[in-house]
């Protein structure tokens, strides 16, 4: 095996890894790379045992071989630096949490090739970079949509990523997200558990399934109403589909305002069967995004083992509708 590697691996089979799928055991075995970055590295040629190369995955060890990863140079990402300014929460030296702006892309894509989150943090992290998949890029552990705001943390290392990524997997990275949805929401708090995939006749979009997509779980709670008008809401993920919030509130007839996706043309019906003083339904309509925020996130640090709990107040846009319609509020919910 030709390759210039920055760091070579040796790891020799236990007799409890007799039998096991090779990626398993080299995960086991270096804790501080991802299953995927490892299956990516067999396959491109860069693990051998006893002089041979393995590019098989699922090659079932033996116990006493001795397995060489040779892990390359990351390569520099399509992506370029620019400087964009990020509003960081919290940093240290493993990883940061910024809070999103409602406009910002956070991968580069067709349509916005720059300008994005990748973009800013290419420039501001340089090469403290996570080499997540061999490339040198930031280790964004979870999305959101262009037009959600919030918090999102983002690894600097491999063992920063991995650590994050087995969190959200476990579902002990908690995240916590603000919405302004149409309608009083009822009943108050609920617990939606279903599928969600691709729309069978709108491939562009999310939906709930009867059967074939992936678990989604979101547990919601109503902080506010402004009479019949819209609720202000709190989501806890357990999961972290595409869309999901979005998609579950559809589901619950409780969709988000300004959401153009899956809200636009069910908030036009709402308005025609409801009552709606113009002041308010114009402010609602008026929305130019989805008002979805991500408020908070609480994470068991990868590297420190310590607990972090970050806030971040929810945006002048939506602070300034939520006065427009304080005029309409009948209650708190607990």
């Amino acid at each position: 095996m030709s390759v210039e590697a920055t760091e070579t691996l040796k790891i020799t089979a236990k007799d409890a890894d007799k039998g096991q799928r090779l990626d398993k055991v080299l995960a086991l075995h270096a804790p501080q790379m991802s299953r995927a970055r490892l299956q990516a590295l067999i396959a491109a040629g860069h693990v051998s045992c006893a002089g041979k190369t393995l590019e098989d995955a699922s090659h079932k060890v033996k116990a006493g071989e001795v397995f060489t990863v040779m892990i390359p140079p990351a390569v520099e990402a399509a992506p370029q630096p620019q400087k964009i300014r990020l509003d960081i929460v919290y940093e240290d030296e493993d990883l940061l949490v910024i809070n999103k702006a409602a406009d910002m892309v956070v991968h580069p894509a067709a349509g916005n090739h720059d300008g994005t989150l990748v973009n800013a943090l290419l420039a501001y992290c340089g090469d403290t970079l996570s080499g997540i998949g061999g490339v040198k890029r930031p280790g964004i552990v979870h999305r959101l949509d262009k037009e959600t705001s919030g918090l999102m943390v983002v690894a600097k290392n491999d063992k920063a990523h991995h650590g994050l990524s087995q969190q959200l997997a476990a579902r002990t990275l908690k995240r916590t997200y603000q919405a302004i949805v149409w309608g009083d929401v009822s009943p108050s708090s609920g617990h939606i558990e279903t599928q969600i995939g691709r729309s069978k006749t709108n491939r562009k979009k999310m939906a709930v399934l009867a059967s074939g997509g992936k678990t989604a779980v979101t547990d919601y709670k109503k902080l506010e109403n402004f009479g019949f008008t819209a609720s202000l809401v709190e989501c806890r993920l357990q999961t972290g589909r595409t869309h999901q919030i979005r998609v579950h509130m559809a589901h619950i007839r409780h969709w988000l305002v300004g959401d153009p996706v899956y809200g636009r043309s069910s908030a036009q019906k709402f308005l025609r069967l409801n009552k709606i003083d113009t002041a308010a339904a114009t402010a609602l309509l008026d929305f130019p995004r989805q008002a979805l925020h991500a408020v908070a996130l609480e994470f068991i640090h990868p590297i420190s083992e310590n607990k972090v709990s970050l806030e971040c107040a929810l945006p002048e846009d939506m602070q300034g509708l939520l006065r427009v319609l304080g005029k309409y509020k009948q209650k708190r919910s607990g």
